[in-house]
């Protein structure tokens, strides 16, 4: 999980570099990722709290099952607050460039 959360910081890195329908679409590839990954952690957690049922320390096994599942969605949320942040960021490029056409266009005309 580790080397996937290192390989989305190094891919929203060079995010940064590429045009703006570039970004949009490299952020919407990375949301599409990390909710695969988020899918296969909870179908995992799934699995295992069915097993649990089949056990006789039930609630104790259970309980581990949700410290996997917590261990393994932490890097998953992490790469998902980079990926909010890298959005955030864009967006306010963006919204930063349409004011200064704005303003640009309003002291072009008398």
């Amino acid at each position: 999980m580790k080397k996937c959360f290192l390989v989305l910081l190094c891919a929203s890195a060079s995010a940064l570099a590429q045009t703006a329908d570039d970004t949009a679409n490299v952020i919407a590839q990375e949301r599409e990722v990390l909710a695969a990954q988020r899918q296969r952690v909870l179908d995992a957690f799934e699995v295992r709290s069915q097993d649990c049922w089949q056990k006789f320390a039930v609630n104790n096994c259970i309980s581990q099952a949700r410290r996997i599942r917590r261990a393994d969605m932490a890097p998953i949320r992490q790469a998902e607050l980079a990926l909010n942040e890298q959005e955030r960021q864009w967006r306010t490029q963006q919204r930063n460039e349409r004011v200064q056409n704005k303003q640009g266009e309003g002291a072009v005309k008398p």
